[in-house]
């Protein structure tokens, strides 16, 4: 019984130091799980979302080129209607170039001059009629000029946003991957954690179960231990009695050793 005591108190004390250490240990784990899980879950949302702008952004791109493609076709009507109009008008003005050219020739000859010659001779001064088609030719010309500018502006701007998009695609493709990898880590470091917590579990239910075998096995030591003690404490006690009324003391002095 003597001997027993020890490893009991030792034991308990072994028990005890390794059931805080591991509880400890599963309390960190379930930090641990807690964390992965939300860092899982943020990067399941911001691949959602990545590959919902990616989509977005291809949609876009197609609409524009659509777009794009439909605004090149109408230019080109534009153009092609102001370049007929420009050539319809040239010509026009160069029939009337010779027409009138023609009757300022017969009239220096002393003839008498086409019907129409003395009202384009009177409107003269203040551009006639040929002046006015030379202003629609001149109006036709810088309208084209200009459209030709817008075209070119709207196909810039058409190339910049795709050059754009292609970046922000590319960039936002590079990221996915990132994510992905990190996800995957965090699955696989989950994993671990998780089998690590029931790892932890099993050996704190060990504990718990070696505990209740320790009390069926040394609560009768210890608890005979401290009879044991208690009886053999007396028993000092009483020699100490003795040994006094043996020696002679005063009962007063054996009053105050009890």
């Amino acid at each position: 019984l003597h001997d027993a005591l020890p490893i009991c108190v030792e034991e308990f004390n072994t028990n005890q130091l390794a059931t805080e250490k591991k509880t400890r240990e599963k309390d960190e784990l379930d930090t641990k799980i807690a964390d992965l899980e939300q860092t899982i879950k943020d990067l399941t949302a911001d691949l959602e979302n990545l590959d919902a702008q990616i989509k977005e952004m291809a949609v876009q791109m197609k609409r524009a080129g659509e777009d794009r493609e439909k605004e090149n076709k109408e230019f080109q009507l534009v153009v092609a209607d102001q370049r007929a109009a420009q050539k319809l008008l040239t010509a026009a003005l160069d029939i009337l170039k010779g027409f009138y050219e023609k009757a300022a020739a017969l009239v220096q000859e002393g003839q008498a001059p086409p019907p129409g010659f003395k009202e384009y001779k009177k409107n003269e001064n203040s551009g006639g009629v040929m002046g006015m088609i030379q202003t629609i030719i001149n109006d036709a010309k810088t309208m084209e000029s200009e459209i030709i500018r817008a075209e070119e502006d709207a196909q810039k701007a058409y190339e910049d946003f795709v050059k754009d998009s292609n970046a922000s695609v590319q960039e936002k493709t590079k990221s996915q991957t990132n994510k992905i990898e990190e996800r995957a880590k965090a699955e696989e470091d989950l994993n671990q954690a998780t089998q690590d917590k029931e790892n932890a579990l099993l050996e704190l239910e060990q504990l718990s179960n070696y505990n209740a075998e320790l009390h069926q096995s040394c609560d009768f030591i210890m608890k005979n231990f401290e009879i044991r003690q208690t009886a053999r404490d007396e028993e000092i006690d009483a020699l100490k009695q003795a040994k006094a009324i043996l020696s002679g003391a005063k009962f007063s002095d054996f009053l105050q050793m009890s």
